[in-house]
């Protein structure tokens, strides 16, 4: 296939997410509830109780939350000060509540829950929560972290405000009624419908592929992270065949979920033409580097579904890297108007990153693939050595 189709592709989501995003900026003219502190405030009479819920310890989420503090800093909830990087996400709340300073907010220390990838403590803990919501009536609004989080508190069973954060799929997942309406006055979900569908084109449009090898977790949470459905939708209409290879995810032994990964790439590496590399637990700084080698040494083609960052690590190529700052000034937003007295299920949902493509030359070099003019003139990061995780 011409590698022309690579830029027209990149062009036309380019298009699509650059209606979505000025509907999400329309939508904040046309709001009735500023996304700001009111001014000349000197102090509140009862501040917002903020508490924080997560299936288990992920990067994604520990970014998020870094990118969510940093909004509101921005937007002047939280008095401006320098947030530690590299810190987990326990420890990320343990350094706000005791160091944030706001009028209008608290991060109290023992309303951080993780589940720790452990199902029966997702059990425990969504039931304690949820008590906790509607009789301790302590906590004024929650993150819910990740789709195990979204999954348990966008419900019915009690009326807080809720922030479902980080999810691949809120809609496919349950969470969430459509990307227009949340179906719960309380829930609010990020929703970005275009991303996945935007990744698998770009990668069919340039590599001609007929076997794409996904790896993922068989399980209502695995299919989501992985937007199965939307491959499949992509398949069937491109007449390209998904390789399967099912691997364990959201288990607490993480080298277990990793020998998982390595176990499903080796598999599908024989047997594909290209490889979609999934976010899932085995898949992170600690496996990266086998991923690659084995997929480069059966020459097969890999796509990152998480962003350039694995690039980097000599994955052939991404698209829509995670932008953390305009995603927590969007999640900051929405938030400052619920501050005000907006409905969760009122606010704008729909935000879509501006696509950007990553290539790694060195991997491109080891495959056998020769790279045109056009693949590089489309590109927005070029890397030129395949780096090592530290």
């Amino acid at each position: 296939m011409s590698t022309r189709a690579i830029v027209r592709t990149i062009f036309a989501f380019m298009s699509i997410s650059g209606m979505v995003w000025m509907g999400c900026t329309s939508a904040y003219a046309e709001s009735a509830y500023a996304s700001t502190p009111p001014p000349n405030v000197k102090e509140v009479v009862k501040k917002w109780r903020i508490a924080y819920y997560e299936g288990g310890d992920y990067v994604n989420y520990q970014s998020s939350l870094f990118a969510l503090l940093s909004g509101l800093m921005e937007l002047g909830w939280i008095e401006k000060t320098p947030i530690p990087a590299e810190l987990d996400s326990k420890s990320l709340w343990d350094w706000v509540g005791k160091n944030a300073k706001s009028k209008f907010l608290t991060f109290p220390s023992d309303a951080f829950y993780s589940a720790d990838w452990v199902q029966e403590n997702r059990e425990v803990l969504s039931a304690a929560i949820i008590h906790r919501l509607n009789y301790q009536k302590d906590i004024d609004l929650i993150f819910a972290m990740g789709t195990w989080a979204g999954q348990d508190l966008a419900n019915d069973s009690h009326k807080t405000p809720t922030f479902v954060i980080s999810t691949t799929d809120p809609i496919r997942s349950g969470i969430i009624k459509s990307a227009e309406d949340s179906g719960y006055n309380h829930v609010f979900a990020r929703v970005s419908p275009h991303r996945y569908e935007r990744q698998i084109r770009v990668f069919h449009d340039a590599i001609g592929f007929k076997r794409l090898g996904v790896a993922y977790e068989d399980s209502e949470a695995g299919r989501a992270y992985t937007a199965l459905e939307t491959i499949e939708k992509v398949a069937e209409e491109d007449k390209f065949e998904i390789v399967r290879c099912h691997t364990m995810s959201d288990i607490p032994d993480n080298q277990k979920a990793i020998e998982s990964v390595l176990t499903c790439i080796d598999y599908l590496a024989r047997n594909s033409d290209a490889l979609y590399i999934t976010e899932q637990g085995g898949v992170n700084k600690q496996s990266i580097t086998n991923i690659v080698e084995i997929a480069n040494k059966h020459n097969i083609p890999t796509f990152s579904q998480l962003g350039s960052e694995q690039v980097k690590y000599g994955i052939l190529m991404s698209m829509s890297k995670p932008d953390y700052k305009p995603l927590g000034l969007f999640l900051a937003s929405n938030l400052g108007q619920v501050f005000n007295g907006a409905k969760p299920r009122d606010l704008n949902q729909l935000y879509e990153e501006e696509p950007n493509i990553s290539i790694n030359l060195k991997t491109a070099e080891k495959i056998g693939l020769y790279l045109h003019a056009e693949w590089l003139a489309a590109a927005d990061e070029i890397y030129k050595a395949i780096e090592v995780p530290h």
